[in-house]
């Protein structure tokens, strides 16, 4: 049996999982599964491969958890995403690099520090009365927030606070996100799996299950579809998972949200063949990283 470790966080606390689905998939395929919190002492010699699965308190230890993937990846373990992809879309500033390349999405404006900020300029620039910020490396919502002009001054304050000496971006506030919701696609090995359609609950903006938000899989539609097939063909190296998350534009574009490389769920419960198509993925970048192994 190939030995694999899940990465995962030593107390999951509330975060809803399901990467269990996947152990009997990966069983099949001759993979011994075994979770190992990443700010363990572990022996990643000892493994064949290393799936970044739940860290999801990384964005706190952001230094030490680079530290980690660096060590795996210096191991005879094959670090699954790459390394290079974990760089890329490590910071937020990716969308750019997605938009300087025709991609659609929901257009942002980048900030070094709130210090140099002008809170008055974040709605100006985006022609809106409503607007969202957000930190350029976090993960689950958290220290997201919308804010509506103008801005109160105790608002100001935390909001100083919070963004002390931290890069972050500014977006329009995008409707259809609580009237429609946020479409998620994912993809394994480029290729289409399956999709869901994530929308708040009342009064809120955060897709989140942990935030109340309804989760439901649909069919995408077409041109959305087409949009997230022709991003991730795009992407090099060719992730062997990922995950991208659009919602509806007032102009009826789909505009990207984020594009998740890292450890994204990948809501495996929500689709019947989605934990078999991730084995194989997984499987199969195994074979061809062995492959070369053995060639020298």
């Amino acid at each position: 049996m190939k030995r694999v470790a899940y990465l995962t966080m030593e107390d999951m606390g509330d975060f809803v999982t399901d990467f269990h689905l996947s152990v009997e998939p990966m069983a099949a395929l001759g993979w011994h599964v075994e979770t190992v919190p990443w700010r363990s002492n572990a022996d990643w010699d000892e493994f064949d491969a290393v799936y970044i699965c739940t860290p999801w308190d990384y964005p706190d230890y952001l230094p030490e958890f680079l530290d980690v993937l660096v060590s795996i990846e210096s191991s005879q373990a094959l670090l699954i995403n790459d390394l290079a992809l974990v760089h890329w879309t490590m910071e937020k500033t990716y969308l750019r690099d997605i938009e300087q390349r025709g991609g659609d999405i929901v257009p942002s404006t980048w900030y070094e520090d709130f210090e140099s900020a002008g809170p008055a300029d974040f709605f100006a620039n985006h022609k809106t009365n409503k607007v969202v910020i957000k930190p350029t490396v976090g993960a689950n919502a958290m220290d997201t927030f919308v804010l509506t002009n103008p801005v109160d001054q105790d608002t100001l304050r935390m909001l100083r606070q919070v963004y002390s000496g931290r890069a972050f971006l500014v977006q329009p506030f995008i409707e259809t996100i609580q009237t429609e919701g946020e479409y998620s696609l994912f993809y394994f090995s480029g290729d289409y799996s399956h999709a869901i359609l994530k929308t708040p609950k009342a009064g809120d903006f955060r897709v989140q299950e942990e935030h109340g938000a309804d989760i439901k899989a649909v069919q995408p539609p077409n041109a959305l579809l087409d949009t997230a097939t022709e991003l991730f063909a795009s992407i090099e190296p060719l992730p062997t998972y990922g995950r991208g998350d659009w919602v509806r534009g007032p102009d009826g574009r789909y505009l990207l949200m984020e594009l998740e490389l890292i450890e994204p769920s990948l809501y495996l419960r929500t689709d019947g063949g989605a934990a078999v198509r991730f084995a194989r993925a997984f499987d199969e970048r195994f074979q061809k990283f062995a492959g070369k192994r053995a060639l020298g």
